[in-house]
């Protein structure tokens, strides 16, 4: 980014000041020694310590179609989602009810996930009504059939919530797929969303796609519940759990744990998770820091209820099982299970991304070679060298010694190109080479507006050094136009576009930039220095 602002600078300087032929030349070898040096580490080349230290290794990635990779297709079940959230309205409502001292039979959630509620008696149908019109107007009431009992209702989310929930679901989905990928440090990915419910993934050069499955896919839904001491853990896995508990199984799925339904605390709390080594045989444990919110709420928590277990379960497994032993403020938790290095590392990345808020299948797999992707870099080589060699020869055929000239300026372009995509590290695709041709092709446009301004002076009489700057001066207003359009619209697609269109935008904004600096002040120096000299009669354009 440095050089690309120093040569915007640069260009600024000489175009509006003017700059001695002197100082453009230099400028231009200056640049080109260094574009020289930046350009090393992308070709593979051992280098010195000190290189690494002062320059640094930045060099040219290569993106998914000229690499390889992962290409993955995930399926949002969206669905789940609602049903997530009316669960988390149904463990409200019981919250609630407690408060008012309303009497319930059963609160459950049947397989659509409308909550179910079952009173007592028909004593409790108009406070029930009534607390459900005030606290909880964004869910439907229906009347539903209770036989040998109370009344009974089902509560749905109104048509607009789930709407607004399916929505917010998938941006979630998507921003906590890209911050997890982001933490693997794959460059240049493309997370992208398909139709309604599909999210497309394509991860340049990874090497462990299983693991980027694993990661991508894991919903990480942390919950925190008390251990039911109440009742016998034995005669419950015989018989089954009693009303309002479930049994759950422990990270080793060997031992099972009786614990109470009620979720007291969630994942989307929690603000940090860092991965912290612990003692010789319990191995590393996670450190997680909650929020204000889910501070307070497990200060009141561990308050009321010292003495009791609290299970910390993650995706309906209980990771630990610690005794409150005293009140805990401040919001610091600790999460052991006996995690070997790799699996608390994964552990605190998906906390730390953020949990998905509805599951994620693949529905669609595809991994892409390595040889796929040099057949893919042979062909935009040859593409590239082909519109070159055109360019380059046909130049000095039309355009004489002027052509010459343009053609160092052309060449000097790519150079500088590629030296600030290396410097920036940023990713080539098949539409960055694409994006590459396409600045050429400006390069030229703009070198040919220059020579035919410089060839109508010469024919009107005028001098040659009245001819070289008329011809750059006339010249420039066309060129900032086109220039200026085309840069806009590489801006609007690097905004909008996701992956190779990125790419393509990049190399496009970039070789305007180098593109007006190589015809305007490079093609410039030369001549300014041939007229400084006395070297310079007549030109052959």
């Amino acid at each position: 980014m440095l050089i690309l602002l120093a040569l915007v600078v640069a260009f600024l300087y000489l175009h509006f000041t003017g700059g001695s032929g002197l100082t453009r030349l230099y400028l231009a070898i200056a640049l080109v020694v260094a574009s020289a040096v930046i350009l090393l580490p992308s070709f593979s080349v051992d280098l010195p310590d000190w290189y690494k230290t002062w320059l640094g290794n930045a060099k040219i990635e290569l993106g998914l179609d000229l690499q390889g990779g992962t290409h993955l297709l995930y399926a949002v079940k969206l669905d789940d989602a609602v049903k997530t959230q009316l669960r988390r309205r149904g463990d409200d409502l019981k919250n609630e009810l407690k408060k008012s001292r309303l009497e319930v039979d059963s609160i459950t959630q049947d397989n659509s996930g409308a909550v179910i509620v079952k009173l007592k008696t028909s004593d409790e149908r108009s406070p029930f009504l009534d607390l459900m019109s005030q606290g909880f107007s964004d869910l439907v009431v229906t009347s539903v059939p209770n036989e040998g009992g109370g009344p009974a209702y089902s509560l749905n989310f109104k048509p607009a919530e789930i709407t607004d929930i399916q929505r917010n679901a998938m941006e979630q989905v998507l921003e906590t797929i890209r911050n997890r990928i982001d933490q693997l440090g794959v460059r240049e990915t493309t997370v992208a969303q398909e139709g309604n419910n599909e999210i497309l993934i394509q991860l340049p050069g990874i090497q462990d796609p299983e693991r980027a499955k694993e990661l991508i896919g894991k919903t990480a839904v942390l919950e925190f519940k008390l251990i039911d001491d109440s009742h016998d853990l034995g005669d419950a896995i015989k018989n089954g759990p009693p009303p309002g508990d479930e049994l759950l199984y422990g990270n080793d799925r060997r031992a099972q744990y009786l614990v109470e339904s009620p979720v007291l605390l969630t994942g989307d709390v929690v603000t940090q998770a860092v991965v912290r080594p612990g003692a010789r045989l319990e191995g590393p444990y996670v450190e997680v820091e909650l929020d204000p919110r889910g501070a307070d709420i497990f200060d009141t928590l561990t308050a009321e209820n010292v003495g009791r277990k609290l299970a910390i379960i993650l995706d309906n497994t209980v990771y630990s099982d610690p005794v409150i032993k005293e009140r805990i403020p401040g919001g610091h938790v600790q999460i052991s299970g006996r995690f070997s290095m790799e699996e608390a590392h994964d552990l605190a990345l998906v906390l730390r991304s953020g949990a998905l808020t509805a599951p994620v299948d693949i529905e669609e797999e595809r991994t892409v070679g390595p040889s796929l992707g040099r057949d893919s870099i042979r062909q935009g080589e040859i593409s590239f060298i082909i519109g070159a060699l055109a360019v380059l020869i046909f130049m000095p055929i039309y355009y004489s010694g002027a052509g010459f000239v343009a053609d160092f300026g052309l060449s000097l372009n790519i150079v500088l190109l590629l030296c600030v995509m290396a410097a920036m590290g940023a990713t080539l695709t098949l539409p960055g080479i694409a994006g590459i041709v396409l600045t050429l092709g400006m390069s030229v446009d703009a070198n040919v507006l220059v020579n035919e301004r410089m060839r109508e002076e010469l024919r009107n009489g005028k001098s040659t050094r009245e001819s070289v700057k008329l011809g750059y001066q006339r010249a420039w207003s066309a060129i900032r136009d086109s220039n200026i359009s085309t840069f806009v619209a590489g801006l609007i697609l690097f905004q909008f576009g996701t992956g190779p269109v990125k790419g393509f935008a990049v190399t496009l904004c970039v070789g305007v930039l180098t593109g007006l600096f190589s015809c305007i002040v490079v093609t410039r120096a030369w001549y300014d220095y041939k007229i400084m000299m006395r070297r310079l009669d007549r030109i052959s354009v």
